[in-house]
Order: structure tokens, then C-alpha cells, then sequence
């Protein structure tokens, strides 16, 4: 059975004559009546009486025609479901995040996004980058936003930078600044409490490797939070820690903001999808709403 056989049928069925049936869905007569037939064959039942040049349905016809009509309807459906995906009226995007760029960066876009497109879901997947890699690869999410580089046994991904943003350190505003209130170099981190992030952040890795390099092991007072955690211990002057600028903008009061000098601290922050499979067509034009305003560093 065929989609366009029903087609025919249902245009004999109602106007009840097969020349202006034809006329109806534009095919020459000969070739709607031969396919009548042939659905006929296929079903093992005529479905129109012709006697007298009088058309009508016969017992299949009538239990067919309410069937044909609804599947016409279902795949008219079918059409316009599609033709609003592409149109980018509904649909839904899958995007993870670090906690530190679902706080600084996103809110801004996705607003300006959903404005422009209200009918598609956004769905946020907040994590680390090494757990938004995994993500990626198993098919959970559509984009990321993760910190270059990718770790050493990450799957085959498409990234482009984003952003590049410097670290600062946060300190409780009631507490005494490091260094006497000035800019820091990383040496001056030495012996300071410091509040560190869970593992799977790439913020944890970023500052121990930069601690190491300057010839001493950092020494944590708390360590395995999330982002909002993270401040939250700082406010209450359980140490300090190293966030990204935008974070630190965002951070509200019981904050004291203290540049890194000498050579920053930055990451770089690339949009990822999966090489072997193409993005959804709202993720698409997402990913391009997020390229369009990349940014240099912070």
C-alpha cells in the first residue's frame, strides 16, 4: 500500500467520480484509476462499485475511507511538526555547562535566544568540563561548553573558542586581603587556606597545576564543592579560592574581587559537539548565537 494510492482513493471517495478525482490531486485519470487497482489488488477487496458509471463505496470502501483519512491526517501532521523544527517554532536544545559560565555567561544569551525563538525547550546540564565531555559522547547533550584542552582520552569532538577568561581571587570581604590588598602572583598563594572545587573541575585542575608550578602544593581548608558552595564558603571566611572574573562580577556582596598579576591565570572556553553527529537545527542556531558574541579575554 502506498501513501499516494490513498490519496487517490480518498479524492474518488469523496466526490465520488473518478475524472474530477483526478483533476483534483492533478494526475492524468488512466493513471489514478490503474493505482485504485492496484490498492485494490493489495487489499484483496474492490473498494468502489462502478455500475451504471455510478461510483460508490463498496463494504471495504466505507471501512477503509475513515482509516485513509486519518492517516493523511497523521502525516500531514508528520509535515508541519518538521516544517516548525526547521522553522525553529519548537524543538529543544540539550546544552551543558560549567556552573562558573551558567552563571556569568548564559543568562544573557538564553534570554536574548528565547526571545527570539519561545517555542524551544532549553534543557541545562550544569558540570564539570571532564563530566560534560562524557556527556557529550554518550549522546545526552547536543552542545557543551567546556575548557580547553580536552582531556587526553576525550572522544572525537568539533570545538571552537569561545571565550578566553582571566582567574581572580575571591576573598570574605571582612576578612585580611593576601598580599596586603594588591594584585597577587600565584607564589603569594602560598600557605593561604583555600577553599577548592569537586573534582571533574577544570577550575580544581587549573589552579593546583598553576600552585605546582610555582614549587608548592596548595592547602585546602574545604574542597569538593560546587560553584555557589565554593562562595559561599569564601563569604564566611573558611579561605580563599580562584574563579573566573565573570563569576567574581556576579558574586553579590561578602565578596572582595583581587586580581592575579604577573602571568594571569586564564582558560579558554570552547562550544563542542560530537564530530560524528550533526547538532539538531535549534542547536545549530544557538551555537550560532553563542559564536556571534565570542569574546577575547576578560
Amino acid at each position: 500500500m502506498q501513501f499516494q494510492q490513498l490519496v487517490y482513493f480518498v479524492a474518488v471517495a469523496e466526490t465520488r467520480h473518478f475524472t474530477r478525482a483526478a483533476e483534483r490531486v492533478h494526475v492524468a485519470q488512466p493513471s489514478l484509476s490503474q493505482q485504485i487497482k492496484a490498492l485494490e489488488r493489495e487489499l484483496g477487496a474492490e473498494l468502489f462499485s462502478r455500475a451504471r458509471g455510478n461510483v460508490a463505496l463498496t463494504e471495504a470502501g466505507e471501512a477503509l475511507l475513515p482509516l485513509a483519512r486519518r492517516i493523511l491526517a497523521d502525516a500531514d501532521t508528520a509535515r508541519l511538526e518538521v516544517q516548525e523544527l526547521v522553522q525553529l517554532r519548537r524543538g529543544r536544545i540539550r546544552l551543558g555547562a560549567t556552573p562558573s559560565l551558567c552563571t556569568g555567561l548564559l543568562p544573557d544569551v538564553l534570554r536574548a535566544f528565547h526571545d527570539a525563538h519561545p517555542g524551544i525547550r532549553l534543557l541545562i546540564e550544569e558540570s564539570g568540563s571532564h563530566d560534560l565531555v562524557r556527556e557529550l559522547a554518550r549522546g545526552a547533550l547536543d552542545l557543551a561548553l567546556i575548557a580547553l584542552p580536552l582531556p587526553p582520552a576525550a572522544p572525537a569532538l568539533t570545538t571552537v573558542e569561545l571565550l578566553t577568561e582571566d582567574l581572580v581571587v575571591v576573598t570574605a570581604s571582612e576578612s585580611d586581603p593576601p598580599g596586603g590588598g594588591g594584585p597577587l602572583a600565584v607564589a603569594d598563594l602560598r600557605d593561604e587556606p583555600m577553599v577548592m572545587f569537586r573534582h571533574g573541575y577544570d577550575l580544581r585542575e587549573l589552579t593546583v597545576a598553576a600552585c605546582r608550578a610555582a614549587g608548592f602544593e596548595p592547602a585546602f581548608t574545604v574542597e569538593g564543592g560546587e560553584m555557589d558552595a565554593v562562595l559561599g564558603f569564601v563569604r564566611a571566611g573558611l579561605g580563599l579560592a580562584v574563579v573566573p572574573a565573570m563569576v567574581a562580577d556576579r558574586a553579590g556582596p561578602g565578596l572582595r574581587t583581587t586580581p592575579l598579576a604577573g602571568s594571569p591565570l586564564r582558560r579558554t572556553i570552547a562550544l563542542a559537539h560530537r564530530t560524528d553527529v550533526a547538532p539538531p537545527r535549534a542547536a545549530r542556531e544557538l551555537r550560532r548565537v553563542l559564536l556571534a558574541g565570542r569574546q577575547g579575554p576578560s
